[in-house]
């Protein structure tokens, strides 16, 4: 993450925390006591940026492949079809995408005399992307037994493309579930809001004590592994 992203990530953080401080224990002390729950709050937030970018990433990666088919299937050579390759990602997404650099990365490696499958394979060890990683071993593959490199990287384009459009098609029909998380998880926020406002003191023997301090904390526990136990059933990962 760049600098604005940790910003926005505290701010957000700093305003979670506060809420948490005054409905679980209406104190500004609980606010300083949990603090150095912003390290794993912008962690998480990190994590959710990483995926994120992954899938963005393999959505440009799929274009790349179908442009880079396509150059090989015109008989241009490796080189000069991953040239192709970054002038038609540029077209679509603009050369400050993710992938228009990638691949840009490739042609400076390849004008160095470095070898594609290395290339490739560098670029599938830091995207972590299992799409990636299967196209950049059978390309080497292929490349390494000369078969007929176009159409076996066809084949193997057009299974990768079915299996990222299951995975969007499933995350369309958990998208729904999401938001109903996402709401969830403001209600108890925000029951507690309301009754507070509308009987004044009606929660008064929770705060200011040792036994509701800890009654408080318990729920709260209760409440995070619940929230993370929700976002894990409904994480979907390319």
């Amino acid at each position: 993450m760049n600098g604005k992203d940790i910003v926005m990530c505290l701010a957000e953080g700093i305003v979670l925390l506060a809420l948490i401080a005054y409905v679980f224990y209406r104190s500004p002390i609980a606010f300083v006591v949990l603090t150095p729950a912003l390290i794993p709050f912008i962690d998480y937030k990190r994590k959710q940026r990483i995926e994120k970018r992954k899938k963005e990433l393999t959505l440009q990666f799929r274009e790349m492949m179908y442009s880079l088919i396509a150059g090989l299937q015109a008989g241009y050579s490796v080189e000069n079809a991953f040239k192709n390759s970054h002038s038609d990602l540029v077209l679509l997404y603009g050369k400050d995408e993710m992938m228009p650099e990638e691949v840009e990365i490739i042609n400076r490696g390849l004008k160095n005399n470095i070898n594609i499958e290395e290339l490739l394979f560098d670029l599938s060890k830091r995207s972590h992307i299992r799409d990636i990683t299967d196209f950049a071993e059978v390309f080497s593959i292929a490349k390494r037994s000369g078969g007929n490199l176009p159409e076996i990287l066809g084949n193997t384009a057009s299974a990768i493309s079915d299996r990222i459009d299951v995975s969007r098609e499933i995350e369309t029909q958990v998208s729904a579930k999401r938001m109903e998380q996402r709401i969830m998880d403001l209600v108890p926020f925000g029951i507690i809001l309301y009754i507070d406002s509308t009987t004044p003191g009606f929660f008064d023997p929770l705060y200011h004590n040792i036994a509701g301090a800890a009654l408080m904390t318990v729920l709260l526990v209760v409440y995070i592994i619940a929230f993370l136990l929700g976002e894990k059933i409904l994480k979907i990962s390319y």
